[in-house]
């Protein structure tokens, strides 16, 4: 439907000539014509399938007018359509203003959708289509799901890349009119706070792209933590910019093109104006009460993209949660030298977070994850993409590590353990939609920390210096609610006794009414003398009090007859219908009371919030030290040394994820410095060359990011990269082959690669002929040489390339070891000096488990290319044959052989025949 055009024009008054074609609308659903043009019943003209040429115009608001070329020349039918209901009028209105989401429209005890809405959630959600009403003739599609338990689909329609409008009921229900709703949020996928929306251990960033003429900016945050920062980059370093970040959502101009390298995530494209740079500029300091942002290191001349971003985002965020984030407390202006850089292409390597596979586990991550909170979980993911270069704040860290470490025991971690995701939950305060067990355990949290005694070191001091600010925090919330609160804030059960003395009135008259009603009915019977007198209720008549008819005739002249049955009478009396009034209104009041007290919590942490925010940030710190040192002492890792040179010394250095899967790991030295530059790296396939590579990088990161490392000793110099080139695969939807990605990866290293940056090259050249990935590798590794200075391990099955340190004075030869024993092979996985001797190919590939017939195959073809002369393959290896100066003289044995008959000769004949050949031999 939403592909054919339809025109509706009101027929009364387009006859009358008081209403040209120009009003017509529109180009999408019929929801909206009755909304915009039907409302009043009138009769209107229907008019399908015109061609789109014929139809132009434009107007604000989102709806569109259209004009009809020529006159009068349309054709049609009249038909008349009935108003719609206040209610679907109401929710039209709502829809119109949120046309590319689903809106969840709240409707008593459930969440609505209607129309199309309905049709896409029934098919996405797996729930029941159905209708009510009509529109248009039609029947209303509609589908719904229960409030309660609204996240579990929210989660889902999130992960298949839907927005939801949520609509809430804010207006008091009465009779005879519409309920007012608004939508009261927008869930996406960069804004999500609830903890069930979100992966425990990731943290959920939204980014804004601004690309200008002259600059580019990304600018990101995280309302889970309050994070908020901007970048300058280069557009083609977007990709790169990323990957690191995990980016969830990512917004864009509606006309930029993203490259193609980009990362498959939702992209939300808004209109040029939105990234305005004044416009972003008086909303960023009008949000942190400033004059100008010089104060986050951003002047509105020199830094207009990084200003227009970021003004976007704060405004994309508002309107999302229909207010302005309240506690994310700066703007943070990101440099590129503040990290050791690593493009998309190195974390994937590396698998820092994910698999080749896009598995989460086994990586480095989930090697090393030993924290006791998602908190701080989700920290060492951000360390470990975001690996410091500044010295004095890698040593705290590491001296941290150290007193932990010596400290021993479990006391820290097993505090920490106790601890809720406070971050998240100062997250859910600041949006004021935090539940009354977010704050429970935000209390149980804030006192665990109270308890926490730490070894002394300059960050430790200055972590336990944050826990103390929030004592007063965990005194209110232990004053204010019940030790165990309601789930729901609806259910009541939330605020303490004696917080509200009026609170505790009405929960003592709805504990205590049966007491109160005991005594005034003995009240009664002592003051009236009736001792027929009982006090009752029921639901239709609430409270009275009966008497018998005999009795009746005797009542006090203040009891107000109420109903007359057969054998009794019942009365009320003004203290009795006060009682009542006061009991049957004590749960809806105290209910709403305890809304408000709630209200106002809320309202006095969010005044909390930045020793809340520091608390959890100095937790989820503390936290990630924490489980270095209960890595470094289980697995034996050791604090690094860092120099000022360029150099990586590592000894026994171990592969921190291989060394969890196998039963023994050999470990391996590494030296790379100003005289060895680039390490030619030789041996068999499954030898081991990808994992000593990955390892000295995986040492390198984790030295930078405050870690101790799995070697016996590592001395490391000035890093600020770190590139690798292993394994490629085709990529299909950008077009290109496993040898294009190869040598855009190297491509890439080349341009950008310093003196100062580690890198990775693992058989460059491997994906086209011998001869060109030869010449390819040769080159790429004379310019690593003479040209980046690049500390490098280059692994090569190209014999050729083990010249190079004749050449080149900083070049020079390792390789894996391996035994051959007859057939097959064993992988000693141990480095040494020098070139490798064979390939071991055939060997590699038995254990590949190919055919014995196969193999065979193999080795008589290799033997025939070594007994080739001329423009033989030799093997990969083997030292090429030395060249002879002459033409070789037949010898004169194989003559006199050649002119043999055996056939012919006698056995006497044959043995005088062997004698001349030995006599000839032996000349």
């Amino acid at each position: 439907m939403v592909n054919r055009w339809h025109i509706f024009i009101p027929v009364e008054k387009y006859l009358a000539g008081t209403m040209p074609a120009s009003r017509a609308l529109s180009r999408y659903n019929k929801q909206f014509v009755n909304l915009l043009c039907c409302l009043a019943g009138c009769r209107l003209l229907f008019v399908s399938d015109l061609p789109q040429s014929s139809l132009h115009g434009k107007c604000a608001g989102g709806a569109k007018t259209v004009k009809i070329c020529g006159r009068h020349e349309i054709s049609g039918k009249f038909m008349t359509i009935k108003p719609l209901s206040p209610m679907m009028q109401q929710y039209l209105a709502i829809k119109a203003e949120h046309q590319d989401k689903l809106v969840f429209y709240r409707m008593g005890d459930f969440y609505e959708l209607f129309f199309d809405d309905a049709v896409k959630a029934a098919k996405l959600l797996d729930i029941t289509l159905t209708t009510r009403g009509q529109c248009n003739g039609e029947p209303i599609k509609m589908a719904g799901v229960p409030y309660h338990a609204a996240e579990q689909y929210l989660v889902k329609l999130v992960k298949l890349g839907e927005s939801v409008a949520i609509c809430e009921q804010v207006g008091e229900v009465g009779a005879g009119k519409v309920v007012e709703r608004k939508v009261v949020r927008i869930v996406t996928a960069g804004t999500l706070t609830d903890s069930a929306l979100l992966e425990d251990k990731q943290t959920n960033r939204i980014a804004a792209l601004f690309a200008g003429k002259k600059q580019a900016a990304l600018a990101w945050a995280a309302l889970e933590s309050g994070e908020f920062c901007v970048k300058i980059i280069p557009i083609e370093r977007l990709a790169d910019e990323l990957a690191r970040l995990q980016v969830s959502e990512l917004l864009a101009d509606a006309a930029f093109k993203l490259p193609e390298n980009c990362p498959k995530i939702p992209v939300s494209r808004l209109h040029h104006w939105q990234f305005a740079p004044d416009a972003a500029f008086a909303l960023l300091t009008d949000y942190f009460g400033c004059q100008d942002l010089r104060a986050f290191g951003l002047d509105l001349a020199q830094h207009s993209a990084a200003i227009s971003a970021a003004g976007a985002l704060l405004n994309y965020l508002k309107t999302t949660q229909n207010q302005l984030p309240p506690h994310m407390d700066a703007l943070v202006l990101e440099h590129e030298s503040q990290f050791v850089a690593m493009n998309a292409a190195t974390r994937r390597n590396l698998e820092v977070t994910q698999t080749l596979q896009g598995q989460p586990a086994p990586t480095l991550f989930s090697v090393l994850d030993n924290c006791m909170t998602n908190m701080g979980s989700r920290l060492l993911a951000h360390w470990l993409h975001h690996p410091l270069r500044h010295r004095p704040h890698i040593q705290a860290r590491l001296d941290a590590v150290e007193a932990l470490r010596r400290h021993g025991g479990d006391d820290v971690a097993g505090c920490l353990k106790k601890m809720a995701d406070i971050e998240r939950i100062a997250a859910r305060i600041a949006l004021g939609s935090a539940r009354p067990r977010d704050l429970s355990a935000l209390r149980d949290s804030l006192s665990v920390l109270q308890d926490i005694h730490l070894p002394q070191s300059s960050l430790l001091d200055t972590l336990a210096g944050c826990f103390p600010e929030t004592q007063g925090v965990a005194k209110l919330l232990q004053a204010a609610l019940l030790p165990e609160p309601s789930v729901w804030l609806k259910d009541g059960g939330v605020i303490n006794h004696g917080y509200h003395a009026e609170l505790d009135e009405l929960r003592h008259l709805q504990t205590h009414g049966d007491d109160a009603l005991r005594e005034l009915e003995e009240r009664e019977r002592q003051r009236t003398q009736l001792s027929t007198l009982k006090v009752e209720y029921n639901r239709v008549h609430g409270f009275y009090i009966e008497l018998s008819k005999n009795q009746a005739e005797e009542a006090p002249a203040d009891y107000q007859r109420r109903q007359t049955l057969k054998n009794t009478e019942r009365f009320i009396t003004p203290e009795l219908k006060a009682f009542e009034d006061k009991f049957l209104a004590a749960q809806e009041r105290a209910l709403a009371l305890e809304k408000t007290l709630f209200e106002q919590l809320l309202g006095s942490l969010q005044t909390e919030l930045p020793r809340i925010q520091k608390a959890a940030k100095a937790a989820a710190t503390l936290d990630v030290l924490d489980g270095f040192a209960r890595t470094a002492r289980e697995r034996q890792y050791t604090m690094p040394e860092f120099c000022s040179g360029s150099e990586i010394h590592i000894r026994a250095g171990r592969h921190p994820v291989v060394e969890r899967q196998v039963a023994h790991f050999t470990p391996n030295d590494t030296d790379l410095d100003e005289a060895r530059k680039l390490c030619l790296l030789t041996g068999p396939n499954m030898g081991g060359k990808s994992t000593y590579m990955r390892q000295t990088a995986l040492i390198v990161l984790l030295a930078h990011t405050g870690s101790f490392v799995p070697a016996e000793h590592a001395k490391i110099g000035s890093i600020d990269q770190i590139f690798t080139r292993i394994g490629a695969s085709d990529d299909l939807a950008g077009n290109r082959s496993t040898f294009m990605v190869e040598m855009s990866e190297t491509a890439y290293i080349l341009h950008n690669a310093t003196p100062q940056s580690l890198v990775l090259m693992d058989e460059v050249g491997r994906g086209t002929s011998t001869f060109d990935g030869l010449a390819l590798a040769h080159a790429a590794a004379e310019h690593l040489l003479q040209k980046n200075g690049s500390l490098s391990l280059f692994a090569t099955h190209y014999f050729e390339l083990t010249q190079l340190p004749n050449q080149y004075a900083a070049a020079f030869n390792s390789h894996l070891s391996a035994l051959e024993q007859g057939h097959d092979i064993v992988f000693l996985h141990n480095v040494q000096n020098g070139a490798a001797e064979k390939s071991y190919g055939i060997a590699v590939a038995k254990l590949a488990g190919l055919p014995a017939r196969a193999l065979k195959a193999a080795q008589r073809q290799l033997k025939q290319l070594e007994q080739q002369t001329a423009d033989r393959q030799l093997d990969l290896f083997a030292a090429p044959p030395e060249e002879a100066d002459a033409p070789v003289a037949e010898n004169p044995v194989l003559q006199q052989l050649a002119a043999v008959n055996p056939d012919e000769l006698t056995p006497r004949q044959a043995l005088d025949v062997l004698y001349r050949l030995k006599a000839a031999a032996e000349e």
